[in-house]
């Protein structure tokens, strides 16, 4: 059930780090939330602060929200071939070479936002529509176990964990 935390044994261990940094509530309603959250923090930066990087090899803020669009699309389709049942094991993400050719360094800051703002209207709309019986179901994905139920706890711990960064690395330095 969306309104349960998965069980450590519904996710592999590094991934328990995100799980843990979303609230015990329903996940569709921290979704939500989230998504009016990001947008605020999103309004508050401007086009040429979006290129902003703390360290010379670290990503811009664009690359940042082209990496959570990324993921966001990555753990929803692990999502749904889990739950409707597709048994075939999903192959692995690196997510730096997925930015190395993502382009978002060069797009428009309003576009990857825009772009934000769609897929999690798409990944509200997935689990709120998602049988009862299809948040239990497993799956493996780079040689690891989840359930569909900690996929999503997974989304919403991602984008928790780099709002925070985006907060406490690239704004406050971005501030100064």
């Amino acid at each position: 059930m969306p309104n349960r935390t998965p069980e450590a044994t519904e996710a592999s261990e590094y991934y328990v780090q995100y799980i843990n940094l979303v609230p015990r509530e329903d996940v569709r309603s921290v979704f939500a939330a989230q998504q009016r959250a990001m947008q605020e923090l999103f309004r508050t930066i401007s086009e040429e602060q979006s290129t902003h990087r703390y360290a010379a090899d670290k990503w811009s803020i664009r690359q940042v929200v082209g990496h959570l669009n990324d993921c966001e699309r990555l753990f929803t389709f692990r999502a749904l071939w889990f739950a409707r049942g597709f048994d075939s094991p999903l192959p692995s993400f690196d997510p730096d070479i997925a930015a190395q050719s993502d382009a978002s360094a060069n797009r428009l800051w309003s576009s990857l936002i825009e772009e934000f703002h769609h897929i999690r209207a798409s990944t509200i709309s997935f689990f709120t529509h998602l049988p009862p019986e299809a948040w239990s179901r497993r799956g493996v994905a780079n040689e690891q176990e989840f359930t569909v139920r900690a996929l999503a706890h997974i989304i919403a711990g991602h984008v928790n964990h780099h709002a925070a960064i985006l907060n406490d690395r690239y704004l406050r330095e971005n501030a100064r």
